[in-house]
């Protein structure tokens, strides 16, 4: 791209630049009281994630929830907390990834001065208002937004487009915009959760029975209603034990992080762990392939608390696998994915 010409007098209007915005899905800034029903409210507040009337729904959060909810979720963050950095993993986690794809642009001549990569987070801090405002500053007239979401869902995908949307009527001269799809059957993608899992169990000294593969839970009614999510999680299962061969231990799908009465996706991670245990599995491995960073539903959820169920009910040996995280191999494939979903961007001049 070359940088248009102007007339001398003309106000300095940077431009030619690509952006690339990562999203995920949030973080609080610290574990007290304060900072965690900050975080909560915004988060329980989007109706993409709760999807009840706000005059209904608002009084309760507010008045009730939120009186209690921070403290235990700040316990759980605290057990996690990167304290070397005062943030949580997810933080730390997503900006390396920005960081390591920014660089291996940076060093591409097809994509070097030309791709702007940012990261920002749906609820807390760096917001997308803010993100989306800088690279907008920064000339990039061109956006692709990438939710770090490999299976579709509207309380996730679409709740930070939404955002990314909205930060749109704040601007007189918009940038076009990309959304990539969701990734969950892309064969890089499955490579490198089979990469992971196959290196994770060579370290072991026993071999699991079983490999649950656990994915955050949505209403069960979020189906019902046409969410792909379900859909999308039930392939990359498949597609991963397929990929890892009958000589890995039997693949099992999960679901995880259920809250409220409803019914959620089933069957449940926690109840599904104390069952396998008490029936007489003894070794057990778990994956959670729907988040590409750790953070407090992996770290806290599955490699403490699912643990301490499976133990608790006569298991013997557990190991959590970890998220593709910034491993060379997930950082290879996303960088292909975007490198895909700016096809043709690369190659236009910039016009004013």
């Amino acid at each position: 791209m070359q940088e248009t010409a102007f007339p001398a007098d003309h106000p300095k209007v940077p431009l030619g630049k690509i952006g690339v915005l990562l999203v995920n899905l949030g973080t609080p800034d610290g574990t007290d009281y304060r900072s965690m029903r900050r975080y909560l409210s915004q988060f329980l507040s989007d109706k993409r994630v709760i999807e009840l009337p706000s005059l209904l729904w608002q009084p309760l959060l507010q008045a009730v929830i939120l009186s209690r909810r921070p403290q235990r979720s700040g316990e759980a963050y605290e057990k996690i907390w990167n304290r070397e950095k005062n943030e949580s993993p997810l933080r730390t986690i997503t900006r390396s990834q920005a960081e390591a794809i920014a660089e291996t642009f940076s060093q591409d001549p097809e994509t070097q001065d030309k791709v702007v990569v940012d990261w920002a987070m749906r609820y807390g801090r760096p917001s997308i208002d803010e993100v989306f405002a800088r690279l907008n500053e920064a000339g990039c007239r061109r956006i692709l937004i990438f939710p770090l979401y490999p299976q579709y869902s509207a309380a996730t995908t679409a709740s930070a487009c939404d955002m990314v949307f909205r930060a749109q009527l704040q601007l007189r001269w918009q940038p076009s915009l990309r959304t990539a799809p969701s990734y969950h059957d892309a064969p890089g993608y499955i490579d490198a959760l089979a990469q992971s899992v196959t290196e994770q169990l060579e370290k072991l000294s026993w071999e699991p029975e079983k490999l649950l593969v656990s994915f955050h839970g949505l209403p069960r009614e979020n189906l019902d209603k046409g969410d792909p999510y379900h859909c999308h999680c039930q392939k990359t299962a498949r597609l991963l034990g397929e990929r890892l061969g009958k000589s890995a231990p039997p693949v099992q799908i999960v679901f995880q992080s259920r809250f409220g009465p409803k019914e959620w996706l089933q069957p449940y991670a926690d109840v599904t762990t104390a069952e396998l245990a008490r029936q007489g599995t003894r070794r057990l491995a778990v994956i959670s392939p729907g988040f590409a960073a750790d953070c407090v539903e992996t770290l806290e959820e599955l490699n403490i608390g699912l643990r301490e169920t499976f133990m608790e009910n006569g298991g013997e040996e557990f190991t959590y696998i970890p998220c593709l995280n910034d491993s060379q191999s997930h950082m290879d494939m996303l960088t292909g994915l975007l490198k895909r979903e700016l096809s043709g961007w690369l190659e236009t001049k910039e016009q004013a």
